[in-house]
């Protein structure tokens, strides 16, 4: 009897031991580093400029008989410049015009109002002088699909 009283007492200590025996709690693991944050955008390349806004549509030039003349802006009109007409960028908005058909691009200023509300001018969103549209090379044709991008509002 004193046999199968050591052998419970040896399982009373074993269960005492193992089951009541208070856990340690795992060793936590360093703090990690914090995660990077994540880069900056690249910036812009040289001469990029911010989109403001993006239109469709088909491109003019204007006739030789306004060389001279006062545009809406007050400034006098020279085909041989870089600008445009727009019914309603302000004066002065820089925009990027891109010929659809060929991928050319020129930079042009809004100085006059326009396309005229005239017969032929549907869907024609911009009017540009000869020399935008020679580097668009449209000039045979008459017209073009072109994107028009405001880079920079004019006043």
């Amino acid at each position: 009897m004193i046999k199968r009283s050591y052998g419970a007492v040896a399982v009373v200590i074993i269960l005492a031991v193992t089951g009541c025996a208070k856990r340690t709690p795992p060793v936590p693991s360093p703090p990690s580093a914090p995660a990077p944050a994540p880069a900056p955008a690249p910036a812009p390349a040289a001469g990029a400029r911010r989109v403001l806004e993006v239109r469709e549509g088909l491109a003019s030039y204007y006739a030789q008989a306004f060389q001279g003349r006062t545009t809406a802006s007050g400034a006098t009109f020279d085909n041989r410049e870089l600008v445009a007409a727009h019914p309603s960028y302000p004066f002065g908005s820089l925009v990027r015009v891109t010929n659809l058909t060929n991928r050319r691009s020129v930079l042009v200023v809004i100085v006059d109002r326009g396309p005229a509300a005239f017969a032929g001018a549907r869907g024609v969103i911009i009017d540009l002088s000869r020399a935008a549209a020679e580097r668009l090379d449209f000039i045979q044709a008459g017209r073009t699909r072109v994107r028009v991008e405001v880079l920079r509002r004019g006043d």
